[in-house]
């Protein structure tokens, strides 16, 4: 390993008497530990990104979007932020340019786009739009509910995860007027609720994580058409127990280890990790194990920069729990005690700003 600092991120809800909404905690890469360093005001930070060049942590809060500088120990100073005329966003991401960022609405199904800043600075609203559609579960009041939303690596689309109304719709960001517009929708089971997508870092492949059914699809990607195209090549479930459809289990984290070479995905309610060897020129998955991971409602995960250890955000039990992973006895290892931290909702690993 390089002698490269790394910081871990870790975003939390302030309902309760605490108003620190981000921890910042040193990462022990070798030994695969974290050590709680300092923390920043946010409210409700229910995700993080980090802009393109590293310099800037945006969170979401309660009023909209916040941004903070990074300094040279990872540690953050808030610059400004922007309200985003909906109600609290629940996900965030960069353009591959950095020119925009981009936040899902889960409880008003809106996509926003804002504009940011060479100095780091979050400025104006370039577009928003409402998913509108009806869903089917009942304890979802049938509304649209956008979950996730990411670029696909090429940068001509960007993916709108709706967990609602079980869709991913595909937008063109049109650069001149600075206005999303939809090209396609990607119709996905009904009640499968549909949480996170992820890509390949090759752009061939994209995998989205389902809450309701507890099931990764993996799909091809191509976008050099007029119209992206995703072909469905596969699908697996996220726990290995037979009765996958229980109404108590939702399918909720996903990660891609720094290799390629495996996919991490949690599931609450059993409370489990699984491990999936991934087939990097067919994309295809192979489960390698299922096990348990000391906490509840594993909401987010992060692999360490080496792969050799896994970070699991328990946003029930009030924990961080570390492990190491094995992979040729197809086990993870607890490392070390769960540390305390009230409702946290993600964790995010990058190395600190370069001078």
């Amino acid at each position: 390993m390089s002698e490269k600092k790394y910081v871990a991120y870790v975003g939390s809800y302030t309902h309760g008497s605490s108003r620190q909404g981000i921890h910042v905690y040193d990462v022990d890469v070798e030994n695969g530990t974290l050590t709680e360093r300092s923390s920043v005001e946010v409210s409700n930070a229910s995700h993080m990104a980090v802009s393109k060049n590293g310099k800037y942590l945006y969170s979401i809060e309660d009023e909209g979007v916040a941004v903070f500088k990074r300094d040279k120990n990872g540690d953050l100073s808030r610059i400004n932020s922007v309200n985003i005329d909906g109600m609290r966003g629940c996900f965030l991401s960069t353009d591959v340019d950095g020119k925009y960022l981009y936040v899902a609405g889960y409880h008003d199904g809106k996509v926003t786009v804002v504009h940011t800043h060479k100095d780091g600075r979050l400025g104006s609203l370039m577009d928003g739009v409402f998913h509108t559609g009806l869903g089917s579960v009942a304890e979802r009041n049938f509304r649209p509910h956008v979950n996730c939303v990411r670029p696909t690596p090429d940068n001509k689309y960007l993916c709108a995860v709706d967990n609602g109304i079980d869709q991913v719709k595909i937008y063109r960001v049109n650069k001149l007027r600075n206005k999303l517009e939809l090209v396609d929708i990607l119709r996905c089971p009904r009640e499968s609720g549909p949480r996170i997508i992820r890509f390949s870092d090759d752009g061939k492949f994209a995998y989205i994580l389902f809450e309701l059914s507890n099931e990764i699809r993996a799909y091809k990607y191509d976008g050099s058409g007029k119209v992206p195209a995703f072909e469905l090549i596969q699908t697996i479930e996220t726990s290995a127990k037979k009765d996958v459809h229980d109404t108590h289990n939702a399918a909720s984290g996903l990660s891609l280890a720094n290799d390629g070479k495996h996919l991490f995905c949690t599931t609450a309610g059993e409370d489990t990790v699984s491990m999936f060897e991934r087939d990097e020129e067919t994309g295809m998955l192979t489960r390698k194990f299922t096990l348990p991971i000391s906490g509840e409602y594993p909401k987010d995960l992060v692999l360490l920069p080496d792969d050799k250890h896994l970070v699991l955000a328990n946003h029930a039990s009030n924990t961080l729990t570390t492990f190491t992973v094995d992979y040729e006895k197809n086990i993870i290892v607890m490392n070390g005690k769960p540390i305390k931290i009230t409702e946290p909702n993600c964790i995010r690993i990058w190395p600190v700003p370069e001078e």
